[in-house]
């Protein structure tokens, strides 16, 4: 098949789409990107793409074209001003860009903003081919549930785009099965909408040759760490709450693998509450080099605010914690909780609960180490069964030919 991806985010920006285009063309499919330039999460274009655009203009075998594009920078308007440029830069340049070209399927990777899918549509109507829309991140619930958008009128506005996209998409797949009712909302025909969830990477069930020289072995204290982006979903200051009711606790020690848009007030914030003997802000690193911070950790932390939105939403590293064969540790609601209670991977409390948290971390350091690699392989065998990535991918493959299959202009042809 001949795919077109349209992705906001993309490599050698950390996302799961990369593996998803690298395994396509390893399929035999001749997948062409379209997408920014790199600049996530800092929101500064990579210096090495600004030295030179050419080495990245190839991935996997995938071509990759790049929109003019403004960076994300910092605060609410210059965002806005990034997913703009995108629309317009993608719509326009790409249009000019792909003119000649031909796709059988074009596929939208949407972890956010969902305006991603308004130059998809574009092309979807230019070249003829339908377009399947992968739903990562909930719009406009998600941009209530993170206060950047407080206007009623504004989320009305925004539901409308929604609509707008998913009605004019072949079919729109949905991460979590508890975003199928909200994706129904803004899609007239629920005959389109299907369940799509993340797979688990395996990158994370290879044990690393060795651990991150970045932090000291500490055999003797239990480690919790938590790795990815550093943002306001992710709760942090409920996080910080908890390393500072168990700061007495020497044994006990926190490390973030990761940043974001709240990475400077994390850091402010260990100083202020006097942290720093207890928690570790190890910086960013690439994906591959995962492994070797995961052998540092007795358990790993996922957490998500407390809001209706996020409770329906499996954060994608649940399933690369689990592959890992570590124990979870989960400050979150709903079907995330849930699927960490249904594996046994792990100890759960509610989103935004410091408390809770405090205990599930006292309760797990206190288990014996063989306990803990039980509930560790009960998340890996979970993941594998549940979240395997051949399997996706098998099915994805199966969506994208019925997607073509029912698509009018190859009805129209048969």
């Amino acid at each position: 098949m001949k795919l077109l991806v349209v992705t906001h985010y993309f490599w050698p920006e950390n996302f799961r789409i990369n593996d998803l285009v690298s395994e396509w063309v390893k399929r035999g499919h001749e997948v062409t990107v379209i997408t920014g330039k790199p600049n996530y999460p800092l929101g500064v274009t990579f210096e090495a793409y600004i030295n030179d655009p050419a080495d990245f203009q190839e991935f996997s075998g995938a071509t990759v074209l790049r929109v003019p594009m403004l960076a994300r920078g910092q605060g609410a308007v210059r965002l806005f001003l990034n997913y703009l440029s995108f629309v317009l830069g993608a719509s326009i340049w790409g249009s000019w860009r792909l003119r000649g070209c031909s796709f059988d399927a074009i596929f939208v990777y949407e972890p956010s903003p969902v305006t991603v899918g308004l130059p998809a549509v574009i092309f979807g109507r230019l070249k003829r081919a339908p377009v399947l829309f992968w739903v990562l991140d909930l719009w406009p619930e998600t941009l209530a549930a993170l206060g950047v958008v407080r206007s009623p009128f504004l989320i009305r506005m925004i539901g409308g785009m929604v609509r707008f996209i998913y009605q004019r998409c072949t079919m729109v797949l949905g991460q979590s099965r508890s975003f199928l009712p909200s994706i129904a909302k803004y899609c007239s025909d629920q005959n389109k909408i299907r369940y799509f969830p993340s797979w688990s990477e395996d990158l994370f069930s290879i044990h690393a040759d060795g651990k991150a020289a970045e932090i000291a072995e500490a055999p003797e204290v239990f480690t919790v760490l938590f790795a990815g982006n550093i943002g306001e979903a992710q709760d942090l200051p409920a996080v910080l709450d908890a390393v500072e009711r168990l700061k007495a606790h020497g044994n006990i020690r926190w490390v973030i693998v990761g940043d974001g848009r709240k990475s400077d007030w994390v850091s402010a914030e260990v100083i202020r509450r006097k942290l720093e003997k207890n928690i570790l802000l190890a910086g960013r690193f690439p994906v591959e080099r995962m492994p070797s911070f995961y052998a540092h950790a007795d358990a790993l932390l996922v957490t998500l605010k407390r809001d209706p939105v996020f409770s329906m939403t499996i954060p994608g590293k649940v399933q690369s914690y689990m592959m890992s064969g570590i124990p979870l540790l989960g400050m979150l609601d709903g079907e995330g909780a849930e699927v960490i209670r249904q594996a046994n991977a792990g100890l759960v409390c509610p989103a935004g609960d410091s408390e809770g948290l405090t205990k599930i971390v006292l309760e797990m350091a206190g288990m014996s180490s063989i306990k803990r690699h039980e509930i560790g392989q009960n998340g890996h065998r979970y993941a594998e069964t549940e979240f395997d990535r051949e399997k996706l991918i098998k099915k994805l493959d199966e969506y994208f030919v019925e997607a073509i299959d029912s698509y009018p202009s190859k009805r129209a042809a048969e």
